[in-house]
């Protein structure tokens, strides 16, 4: 098999012969292979085992001939090691044993220990490097949604506590940010030292603060990130979550390659808001796969066209594949992503395929 390197080089603003596609969360729970692992082990367990993890991140390459992996895992899991006790339970999501709420909390927080504490994820990284014929991503969840999980204690859906912290004792919210930047370089800089060839930094809920709130007390930490991984020889990828769109125009300087778009910005709109410099990444609406397949070609298609219109594109979600969706669907709509992406770059070079 020759290596697929199409989705870097889209990343990287290159020229491309059809537009690249992967999908969040596609290494998950609308597949009845990966449910039926589930029946034996729970999402921490199959992070600890590197062969299952790894068997469960190439799952979708193979099923749906997508063009990148991410690496399966969870954002919690980097924030054990600096001593945040926590489970995933089933419908609810993280749930916190200790939560932060006090400057003492936060001082108790340890640097984290990527070799010795999170061995088996880079144990699978290293697994994945060989047998990939495609690029793998991996992942750290962004500050402030690793904060709200941890203040809060669980999954929110107001984020009290998280702005009540922010607002009332902002050199508490910014010790926090500081430890949670250093871990989240900390451990990226690891996963690309072990074999990632992507990066991407998960910022789901962030869309929940006004921009001049993200720009005063998220965003120096973000930048800081990306500063730090700028040399590194892997492809950056940021993506502001749900609900985002007014928060983009502030990353115009951020050192990333990628934005990614949820569905409530188009891609135009979104190309207006950060200026040329990066590829877009997005951005269908993941209930879009619960429809007929002549509904989910005419959005892809629409997303397409505009991607290509607007420079450099990569095809995703605008957030993460739920467990209701279709896996013929996903492998269908990945196929005419390829075809009438290809067919429309070709035209536009005149009919002649570079």
């Amino acid at each position: 098999m020759v290596y697929n390197d199409t989705f870097l080089r889209a990343c990287r603003k290159e020229n491309v012969d059809y537009t690249p596609v992967w999908y969040m969360r596609q290494a998950g729970r609308y597949d009845p292979d990966y449910r039926k692992i589930k029946e034996k082990y729970s999402l921490l367990e199959i992070c600890q085992q590197p062969e299952l993890a790894a068997e469960v991140t190439l799952m979708p390459i193979r099923k749906l001939g997508v063009d990148a992996a991410i690496l399966y895992s969870d954002i919690m899991n980097p924030v054990a090691s600096i001593g945040i006790d926590f489970d995933i339970v089933k419908n609810i999501g993280p749930v916190i044993d200790n939560p932060i709420r006090t400057a003492g909390d936060v001082e108790r927080l340890k640097p984290i220990d990527v070799e010795g504490d999170l061995s088996h994820v880079l144990k699978t990284i290293r697994i994945l490097d060989r047998e990939l014929e495609v690029p793998l991503i991996t992942f750290a969840g962004a500050p402030f949604t690793i904060a709200s999980y941890l203040i809060e204690g669980r999954p929110s859906k107001n984020y009290l506590l998280t702005k009540s912290l922010m607002y009332s004792e902002p050199k508490v919210w910014f010790q926090l940010m500081d430890k949670l930047g250093d871990m989240i370089i900390t451990y990226l800089k690891a996963h690309i030292a072990n074999g990632a060839k992507a990066v991407q930094v998960f910022d789901s809920w962030v869309g929940a603060l006004a921009p001049h709130d993200f720009k005063l007390y998220v965003l120096p930490t973000i930048e800081r990130i990306f500063n730090a991984l700028q040399e590194e020889d892997a492809v950056k990828i940021y993506f502001p979550g749900v609900s985002s769109g007014e928060l983009l125009p502030l990353l115009s300087d951020l050192k990333a390659d990628v934005i990614g778009v949820d569905w409530r910005v188009s891609l135009s709109d979104a190309r207006q808001r950060v200026g040329s410099k990066y590829t877009l990444q997005g951005n269908l609406d993941p209930t879009v796969l619960t429809a007929p397949v002549s509904v989910i070609h005419q959005h892809a298609k629409q997303i397409i066209d505009e991607g290509l219109q607007q420079g450099s594109h990569v095809f995703n979600l605008g957030h993460g594949l739920f467990p209701e969706a279709s896996i013929d669907k996903l492998k269908e709509l990945t196929e005419f992503i390829h075809t009438y992406s290809a067919e429309a770059i070709a035209q536009h070079r005149g009919g002649v395929k570079i």
